[in-house]
């Protein structure tokens, strides 16, 4: 059963291929990784400032010889970027070490703001995270000139709650393009999903295998989202493994997921993740939710995250 290659459109009107290629962690190892997803038939490669992966990702995009005009880049502004007077320049230097003048959807990272300077996570002496006082209001409004530019053909969030988005979408001009969440089939937020498609922000999945992830301390002391018994014998039905209708699922949706891997035959795998379920077998996906969140950073970040929404404990 071959990729359907997919595609969403965003309030842009841009398409966007609903299975990227995600590139946090292995730095080292991700310029290879993204060579073989470009080989593998990947054109949507998501990167961000904070995973030090740009420059490979630049670099895998070059030697492919593929037109950039045929890859969708998605990359991140940082925390202690967020000042309106170090947005722009930030872009540029993501767009350098891409080698591209422009990215097709530049989005903001996380809805609060870190000391601005060179340290990515700013420390006091109690090892605390030094927090910035600019606003996420203010941040957004310096991406809007930069998408105005044309630097950014979209822009967009990450790691926002509605709450966040309610109020950015009252004090600013353009809509947020896309919001990348972490949504599994553990984790699969159908009302917040809902509210955003209907604002006209496409969703996106990180982390789309849940804890497959080992950083997330949470998840691990327990089976894997993808071992799941559900998922594993639905995908026995479509020669598929569990992984593979996690992605399904989120392609069923109307999400674009991003899975990461730097195993040639999994980055093989993830984009054939893109098939088609039957409706009785997404119904029975709707029923492993556990509202199990593996990411929430709001006591190292000083921000109180995904307030209202599932998986937040309080």
């Amino acid at each position: 059963m071959a990729t359907l290659n997919t595609k969403f459109k965003l309030n842009t009107g841009a398409d966007i291929p609903a299975v990227g290629f995600g590139t946090w962690q292995d730095k080292d190892a991700q310029e290879g990784a993204v060579t073989e997803a470009l080989k593998a038939g990947y054109t949507h490669i998501d990167t961000a400032r904070i995973y030090g992966t740009e420059p490979a990702v630049g670099a895998a995009i070059k030697k492919s010889g593929i037109p950039r005009s045929q890859i969708f880049i998605t990359t991140k502004l940082w925390n202690n970027a967020h000042h309106p007077d170090d947005v722009e320049p930030a872009l540029d230097a993501s767009l350098s070490d891409l080698g591209t003048d422009y990215v097709d959807l530049y989005l903001m990272h996380w809805p609060v703001a870190f000391a601005r300077g060179e340290s990515a996570f700013p420390k006091d002496s109690n090892g605390k995270i030094i927090n910035g006082e600019t606003d996420y209001i203010d941040t957004w409004k310096a991406m809007e000139k930069a998408f105005k530019k044309g630097k950014a053909k979209a822009i967009g969030i990450s790691n926002f709650s509605r709450k966040d988005t309610e109020r950015l979408l009252k004090e600013t001009e353009v809509v947020p393009a896309a919001n990348q969440l972490e949504v599994h089939p553990y984790l699969q937020q159908l009302e917040a999903c809902g509210w955003f498609k209907s604002k006209g922000i496409h969703v996106q999945h990180y982390s789309p295998f849940g804890n497959q992830n080992e950083t997330y301390s949470k998840g691990q002391g327990m089976s894997k989202v993808i071992d799941d018994p559900t998922l594993v014998e639905i995908g026995k039905k479509y020669g598929k493994n569990g992984a593979q209708v996690a992605l399904a699922w989120g392609i069923a949706q109307g999400h674009s997921v991003l899975p990461k891997s730097k195993t040639t035959s999994r980055i093989k795998d993830n984009l054939d993740g893109d098939f088609r379920l039957e409706k009785a077998d997404l119904d029975r996906i709707r029923s492993v939710d556990k509202q199990l969140r593996f990411n929430d950073p709001s006591a190292n970040f000083g921000f109180n995250f995904y307030i209202g929404e599932d998986g937040k404990v309080e």
